[in-house]
């Protein structure tokens, strides 16, 4: 039986528009991105629904697109769609933070700084737990009542204004509205900048960081990261631990950036320089809604060997993730690079197990991932018989609300 072209939505679709606006030609599209010219044609036949997101990214290089407009990073939040991302956009790019210009909101008391930040905690727990629908309702709201507050009380209040940007910048790198996510993050540094606190400061560069290795710049957000880094660097006999964690953090985020670059030998010199500060901690912390500590440079670790495409060593490092240590939506990112690792080590069912895990923890987020689509798309072509508990997943994955 001839198998069927793929929907007007896929990726094959998708790359051979794009392939074709460029005028390239399949091999050279393939040269570009340093693939086979076998794997292209095959995504655009529809004979493979996927690639390691590694290739992806090389692809989305090659065609000077953003990773999330060749992989569909799309918003898939029950019954709000677009219209949830809007308020977002309508909260970073208001009018009224024209130069010049009266803003419409300044009215009414400002919310008293407390309340403040504890709205600014919900918003954050709601994150980490990876609820986004209520989330990205919130965020909109949170973000006019901390201008406020910051017109009325001043560098008091940077810093709640500040995490909002942050909290919306990271939500919207999940949702695959990168743009928007760097202009978060800059809003986000420039009201830090405008506080006492340095290290909230650098701490908005791993927003913005993250946000450039989205649009695959990685050379970029690894500089950001370093220079941020360098900027808080502490003296480690006399440091606090949250400055520990706030340097680390950055180091991990460079980490990150050489990883997603394909210079893996860099990105272990970064593990290496972070565990300098992990070494000092017990347990992991949470300083600035940053995670590090032990664990999360075990999980960082997981993370480099699996995009390298070494599962084993990447199975090992795991080893070191202590479950409690981490965030919901952390630990369940992480669960991605031990299900990479046992797809790489053809160990698929094991894969799959670990797959359904995730996404009962996160049903939400896990539908926004990349890395899961990825993984479950190629799982699938590999299996003749696919069991009900791979069929799910592939149904949760492309399921639209």
């Amino acid at each position: 039986m001839e198998r069927q072209d793929p929907p007007s939505d896929s990726i094959g679709d998708r790359l051979r528009r794009l392939r074709s606006e460029r005028g390239l030609t399949q091999e050279s599209l393939a040269a570009l991105a340093r693939v086979s010219v076998d794997l292209v044609k095959k995504l655009e036949q529809g004979k493979r629904e996927t690639a390691r997101l590694t290739t992806l990214v090389n692809l989305a290089n090659a065609l000077d697109v953003p990773l999330s407009e060749l992989a569909d990073k799309r918003p898939r939040l029950d019954g709000g769609r677009d219209r949830l991302v809007l308020g977002l956009r309508d909260a970073l790019l208001s009018p009224d933070l024209l130069v010049g210009i009266d803003p419409s909101d300044d009215t009414g008391e400002p919310t008293p700084l407390p309340l403040l930040e504890a709205a600014v905690e919900r918003a954050w727990a709601d994150y980490w737990s990876g609820r986004f629908m209520d989330l990205a309702r919130a965020v909109p709201g949170l973000i006019g009542e901390a201008r406020l507050a910051k017109r009325s009380l001043g560098a008091a209040a940077a810093r709640p204004l500040a995490q909002a940007y942050q909290i919306a910048a990271d939500l919207l790198v999940h949702l695959g509205r990168d743009d928007l996510a760097a202009i978060g993050a800059e809003r986000g540094i420039a009201e830090a900048a405008a506080g006492n606190d340095e290290l909230q400061w650098a701490t908005l560069h791993g927003a913005y960081c993250w946000a450039l290795i989205s649009h695959a710049r990685h050379v970029e957000a690894e500089q950001v990261a370093i220079r941020a880094a360098q900027r808080v660097e502490p003296r480690f006999s006399v440091a606090r631990q949250a400055h520990l964690v706030v340097w680390g953090g950055l180091v991990l985020w460079a980490m990150a950036a050489a990883v997603e670059g394909a210079r893996p030998d860099t990105a272990l010199e970064y593990i290496s320089l972070s565990k300098v500060a992990a070494a000092r901690m017990d347990r992991d912390r949470h300083d600035y809604q940053v995670n590090f500590g032990p664990t999360q440079v075990a999980m960082q670790s997981t993370f480099a060997h699996a995009v390298a495409g070494h599962p084993d060593k990447a199975l090992a490092a795991a080893q070191g993730v202590r479950r409690d240590d981490l965030y919901t939506i952390s630990y369940v990112r992480h669960l991605l690079d031990v299900a990479q690792a046992h797809a790489d080590a053809h160990r698929d069912d094991t894969a799959v197990t670990v797959l359904h895990e995730a996404k009962e923890l996160a049903p939400v987020w896990f539908r926004h991932q990349v890395v899961a689509r990825t993984l479950v798309s190629g799982i699938r072509e590999r299996k003749v018989r696919p069991s009900a508990a791979l069929r799910e997943l592939v149904r949760s994955l492309h399921a639209h609300p």
